[in-house]
């Protein structure tokens, strides 16, 4: 079970701080493998605070070259380096605010790994994906450019619950996450208003392999409570 904290564009080094040496000071069970995704500027905080614990830092976006005129963007070489374990990439945000599309996800997700980072590739559909029942095409162009790796897991995440308030049911994320599984055979995260009340229900369905989570992991107690009930489900 792995639980994800994708804490967006939230949280300078100070804070940071702050968050992971409360968070290092809490025993977490063994059985779930738990990360904070800090923004750019702070993982360098995040990495050196949290050393000698269990808990990985990954970063938010990658860039698929080495190097080069890439104003703003971020290797993997780079992130290596300051001792970062992953990328998500994909996030519905980035794809909705700043034009990624499948191709270049595959491309950020493909230089990740082959460099030696774990990857969380995030897919799902909108609203109005959901009610033109056109869900099962959208998660099946947007797997289809990703390929099966031992550091690749998937989070799915339907856009219409991001940052709403509003959650999948757990029957509805079951059957999405099933859906991904028979397209690619890797672990499938739920993303989506993931919170301390409604992630025992989640995290208990059979292919739910964990959750990415967005606002309630930016307090140390609501985002260990989520990692508790995944140790429950």
């Amino acid at each position: 079970m792995l639980i994800a904290g994708n804490w967006k564009m939230h949280k300078g080094p100070e804070e940071t701080a702050h968050f992971c040496r409360r968070l290092r000071e809490h025993a977490r069970p063994s059985d779930v493998d738990v990360v904070v995704c800090p923004p750019s500027v702070s993982l360098a905080t995040a990495v050196q605070v949290l050393a000698g614990t269990d808990v990985a830092v990954a970063a938010q976006n990658v860039h698929w070259d080495d190097e080069g005129a890439f104003t703003g963007e971020v290797s993997a070489p780079m992130l290596r380096e300051l001792g970062v374990y992953g990328a998500i990439v994909g996030h519905s945000e980035r794809r909705q605010h700043f034009g990624e599309t499948d191709e270049s996800v595959a491309r950020r997700a493909r230089a990740a790994l082959e460099a030696g980072l774990s990857v969380i590739a995030c897919v799902g559909e909108s609203g109005a994906a959901r009610e033109a029942g056109e869900t099962e095409d959208v998660l099946r162009r947007q797997v289809s450019v990703l390929e099966r790796d031992e550091n690749l897991v998937v989070a799915y995440e339907p856009v219409w619950a991001i940052g709403t308030g509003k959650t999948a049911t757990p029957e509805l994320a079951q059957e999405a996450h099933a859906f991904i599984k028979t397209l690619l055979d890797v672990p499938v995260l739920y993303g989506g208003s993931v919170k301390p009340d409604n992630a025992a229900e989640l995290l208990g369905q059979p292919d739910v392999d964990g959750a990415l989570v967005g606002g309630a992991s930016l307090e140390v107690d609501s985002f260990l409570a989520i990692c508790r009930a995944a140790t429950r489900s």
